[in-house]
Parts: structure tokens; sequence; C-alpha cells
């Protein structure tokens, strides 16, 4: 049968009108995943069809188009679209993962960012296997949860970000919780957090974590009322990721150090060091503490109120 005839049958099996998620199935950009999808993919490999934006037939990011596109969009007609999330529940408290595709991109701070510290450079190239990371911070909730206390100094709500947390507390934190799930979570590596931060391979290259205009993300010094904020009640970024700029800045699991300009592969960062990287700025923090490349650090037995954390896997 011709193959072209086949896939324009396809079509009147496979009408689907499917919700968009994080990921390029959507090729001619009508709103829906149907056979016709399929199609374009297919005269563009044929007939290098210009119809679309070149990046819009390569529908699984890969920075090729090839048969494989196709295979994606029937993957989604035939299955349904891949959970891009995923939840988990201990003592009753559900949280929920981000299941965040691995690549490659640009490490440190963004072209003409003229509030950029010394320690943001050399930018580097960085290439990451996938991983899953907290859709928003650990919550009070969460942390009592597991941990039967909170000693947070904001409050008002369960759904509140934990503080007052120093970095070994949180890896007994993230021991219990291994123990009580039977799964692996972790701290992120920094250059897992700068990845999730800027949105992944949906990233826009945006200063803050899913905008350049800080206030419709972030909880900062400008807008906090000098306390933390309900987790998630900020827009998301590109992978609909919380609060990864302000509300509390967030442990990593690398030791401080420089940065190297040599691409690297799954960066761990060194084997031992005196102070541990944090992220993303807090609810007081200025708008140059927020921005995705800023690099802080602090001793493992310091905690203060506007430091608290976020789980990967």
């Amino acid at each position: 049968m011709n193959t072209k005839r086949f896939l324009l049958a396809m079509g009147a099996m496979l009408m689907l009108a499917l919700p968009m998620s994080a990921y390029n199935w959507d090729v001619n950009g009508d709103g829906n995943v149907t056979a016709a999808d399929v199609t374009a993919v297919y005269n563009k490999l044929l007939n290098n069809d210009t119809t679309y934006p070149e990046s819009a037939y390569d529908v699984n990011g890969d920075g090729y188009v090839t048969a494989s596109d196709i295979t994606a969009i029937y993957d989604v007609l035939l299955n349904g679209f891949p959970s891009l999330t995923t939840e988990y529940t201990v003592n009753g408290v559900t949280f929920v993962m981000v299941n965040v595709e691995g690549g490659t991109f640009t490490m440190g701070v963004n072209d003409g960012d003229t509030n950029a510290n010394e320690d943001e450079s050399p930018t580097h190239q960085v290439s990451l296997a996938s991983f899953s990371i907290g859709q928003t911070e650990v919550t009070q909730e969460l942390w009592k949860a597991v941990m039967g206390w909170n000693y947070s100094g904001h409050s008002g709500s369960l759904q509140l970000p934990v503080e007052y947390v120093n970095y070994e507390m949180c890896q007994t934190f993230i021991s219990k919780l291994n123990e009580m799930t039977g799964m692996t979570f972790r701290f992120p590596t920094e250059a897992e957090w700068e990845f999730a931060a800027r949105g992944g391979k949906r990233g826009q290259n945006c200063l803050y974590s899913g905008s350049n205009n800080l206030a419709d993300v972030a909880w900062f010094n400008d807008n906090s009322d000098n306390t933390t904020h309900i987790v998630g009640t900020k827009a998301p970024n590109e992978l609909g990721i919380y609060d990864m700029s302000g509300n509390v800045w967030e442990w990593c699991s690398d030791w401080y150090a420089g940065y190297s300009s040599e691409s690297q592969l799954n960066p761990t960062g060194p084997e031992t060091g005196g102070e541990k990287v944090l992220r993303g700025g807090s609810w007081c923090s200025s708008a140059k503490k927020c921005r995705n490349s800023k690099r802080f650090k602090a001793p493992t037995l310091f905690g203060d109120d506007d430091i608290g954390l976020r789980l990967a896997l």
C-alpha cells in the first residue's frame, strides 16, 4: 500500500483532539494532534516541505527531522500523551515530581546580563541525562509528615515552603523519605537545578525561571511583604515547575567551586569542599539574586528562614 495513502487513511481512524503538553507533537499548529501532523513530517522527509518552521517538524526535539518524529506522533495517537509528572504519597501527603528530559544547555550567565557575578562565568556546555525534580519546594506539610516536626520561621499554612533547614537536616529528611517510599530521592545537582530552572529543552533563555519579568514567577523583596508564600502561587516555568526563582533558596548537592570552560557530562561538582551550593533566591532577595545563573553558597550546618530545598530523583 502507498505509504502516503496509508497515512492519510489513518487520519480517519486517529482523528484525536488531544490537549497539548510540553512536547511539539502539534506540527501544523492547529491546536490538535492528528494524523495530519504525521503527514506534515512525512512531506518534510519526502519532499523537503517548508510549509511550517523547521523546528516544528522536530517533534522529539533532538535537533533532527527523522522517522523517529513520525513514531513520536504515532505513540501519542495510539497511547495518549506520556506522563510529564509523577505523584508520590507519604503519610497521607502527596507531592509531585516533574520528569525532565535530558539535553545539552549553556550553563552560566546569560548573554548581555550585566548583573552577573564572576563565579557565573565562564559559560560552558553541559549535557545531562533525564531526571525528575520537585514541582515545588518541599512544603512544611511534607517535612512534618516525614520528620514529625516543623521548626520553620514562617507560619500560617503548611503549604508554605519549609525553611530554617540546613543541609545536614535535609540529608536526614531525604534518607527518611527514601525509607518510607522505597525511592532514591536526593538533592539536585547544581547543573540539574539550572537546567530545570531554565525550562530544560523547552527553555526560552529567560533571565528568571519562566519569565524575564520576575514578578510573574517569583516572590522576592519587592512583592513578598517580608514572608514566604504558599508554593505554586506564581506562574510556572516552561516545564510546569514553580518557584525556582524566589520564595526560598534551595540546596544543591554540589560542593561550591569555580566554573571551567570545558564541556561536561552529568557534572556533580568537586568531591570535597567547605560550602554547598544554594540556588534561586528567596522572599527577601533582590531581583539580581533570583536570576537563573546566580550562585550562592553556605556551610552545611547553616540554616535560615529563607533557605529550603527541592527534591530530585
